[in-house]
Order: structure tokens, then C-alpha cells, then sequence
């Protein structure tokens, strides 16, 4: 499986998550967003959309795995179990059809850059986000530019 499979699937099991939880089984029926709280809806929304892109992608009897996988997670109490048997199901969705990567790459949100935390202990030890030289030991002369 490809990295970028990894990836996409990381990216969009929250959203569908969220959007099985929102909506329930009917999330793959639902035309428009019912108000379901302001944070909430904007991943529900997008969630349900990304479902219904794939319900529309299917053939017939993959269209009943698909109710049938959305149907189980949304019944299911434990939320972890629910997201990873959606991430299977968008895994094998994805790696037989490269039209959907595609397509899911252009409705899902830049990654925003979040904060970066970097830790260093211990005697000399340095910490930085970039580093172009580091010398940290006694005795060494720095390189002159």
C-alpha cells in the first residue's frame, strides 16, 4: 500500500467518523446537513460528503458493503473500532480506484501547520527546529564560512 494511501486515510477517518456519528446510518442518504452543532458540522458535513463520494463511486454490491460498514460503525459504541473498520474500507476503496484519491485530495482541507515541540535534555544538548551546524563537544573549532 502506498504512503499516500496511509496518509489520505489518516486524513479522512476523522471526517467520516465524525459524520457516522452525526448522522448515523443515514449519512449515506442524507441530502442536506441537519444541525448538528457548529463545530461539529463542518466535519459531519464534510464527513457525509466524503461518504456519499464514495457511495457514488461504487458498484452495486460494493454499495452494500459499504451500507452495511457505515450501518456497523454507527451502531458501534467504541469509537476506535468504528474509525479503524472505516479506514479499511476507505483503504481498499482507494487502492482500486485512483480517481478517488484524486478526487478526495481536492475536498479535503490543507493540513494546517500546527505548533512543533521539539525537547532536548541532558548535558550540551541542543534543540532547534533547523539546524545547519552543531558542535557540541570540547575542542572543536567551528567551520569558518
Amino acid at each position: 500500500m502506498s504512503t499516500e494511501i496511509v496518509e489520505l486515510v489518516e486524513q479522512v477517518t476523522p471526517y467520516v467518523s465524525t459524520a457516522v456519528t452525526a448522522y448515523g446510518a443515514a449519512v449515506l442518504s442524507r441530502a442536506e446537513e441537519a444541525a448538528v452543532g457548529s463545530a461539529v458540522e463542518g466535519t459531519a458535513g464534510l464527513g457525509r460528503r466524503i461518504l456519499q463520494l464514495l457511495w457514488r463511486r461504487r458498484e452495486e454490491g460494493e454499495r452494500a458493503e459499504l451500507e452495511r460498514v457505515v450501518g456497523e460503525a454507527a451502531d458501534e459504541q467504541d469509537d476506535t473500532y468504528s474509525a479503524a473498520v472505516l479506514g479499511r474500507l476507505l483503504r481498499r476503496a482507494l487502492e482500486d480506484d485512483p480517481g478517488l484519491r484524486e478526487e478526495l485530495s481536492a475536498i479535503l482541507p490543507a493540513p494546517a501547520a500546527g505548533p512543533v515541540t521539539i525537547t532536548a535534555s541532558g548535558e550540551r544538548s541542543i534543540a532547534a527546529q533547523h539546524i545547519t551546524t552543531a558542535i557540541t563537544g570540547d575542542g572543536h573549532t567551528p567551520p569558518r564560512p
